[in-house]
């Protein structure tokens, strides 16, 4: 599937999300609750496979976007911090459905001037088969991207690759993020050189505490230091695993791009 056809099958999917959510009743609480859950799982993934490969990619590929790109940026940003406010939100809260309403509203302007303006022109300057490579690197970045929103994120290379695959663990592989965020720079590199070599090939604790508290105190840090400890291997893993990703969501890119040199 090429890159553009995946972002439209996700606005249409998103846009089904709206529809089912502008059609429940005022009181319906729990259908509104899981709908809103859906779309932010839907519109974190989508935002952040955008954010990682499509928008620093056709920025450096393709001259007449570069505005638009990072109009959508600020448009993504507004979006996340709606959708951190609504995640885990009451949906009984008065302004809960005032703000899905505006977070509609934003989100359908955004995909109008995307498919209207941002994706012909990409598609006019990429053609097929360097769309088709970018299709296949963000349908990998997807499948580990972040199902909440985290407005406070980078939104662009190294840093958003480095969230997108331990998004869970942001905190915790702090000090081993400097490996994969170089990583992750390399995949979008490869990526661009990719759609690079496709559009030539085409022409183109308080001292007062009581003993008493001091003792009870102990088992939670024991089990916080054992959780530590056990936490450890995870990172390492989740780190190991999210440049592995990296590497793999481009390699199709790399062998395509040597085909066509070799062309």
């Amino acid at each position: 599937m090429d890159a553009i056809t995946l972002l439209k099958e996700d606005h249409r999917s998103v846009e089904k999300l709206f529809k089912r959510f502008e059609a429940a009743g005022d009181k319906a609480y729990t259908e509104k609750r899981t709908v809103v859950d859906g779309i932010i799982a839907a519109l974190a993934q989508h935002a952040a496979i955008e954010e990682q490969l499509f928008y620093p990619v056709t920025r450096a590929t393709v001259p007449t976007v570069e505005d638009i790109a990072l109009e959508s940026l600020e448009e993504h940003h507004i979006v996340k911090w709606v959708l951190s406010e609504l995640d885990g939100m009451d949906p009984r809260d008065e302004r809960f459905t005032a703000k899905v309403t505006v977070l509609i509203e934003n989100v359908r302007h955004h995909v109008e001037e995307e498919e209207g303006d941002y994706f012909p022109k990409v598609r006019k300057e990429l053609g097929r088969t360097a769309l088709s490579d970018l299709g296949e690197a963000m349908e990998k970045a997807k499948a580990v991207a972040p199902t909440h929103p985290h407005p406070r994120s980078p939104d662009t290379p190294p840093g958003n690759l480095v969230v997108g695959t331990a998004a869970g663990m942001v905190d915790r592989v702090r000090d081993a993020a400097g490996d994969l965020a170089e990583e992750g720079r390399s995949a979008v590199q490869d990526v661009i050189a990719k759609v690079t070599g496709s559009k030539r090939s085409r022409g183109a604790g308080k001292s007062g505490r009581s003993a008493s508290a001091k003792a009870k105190a102990k088992p939670a840090a024991r089990k916080a230091t054992s959780a530590a400890k056990q936490a450890k291997p995870a990172v390492r893993k989740a780190t190991k695993q999210g440049a592995s990703q990296a590497r793999e969501a481009t390699g199709t890119a790399k062998k395509t791009a040597k085909r066509a040199t070799r062309a």
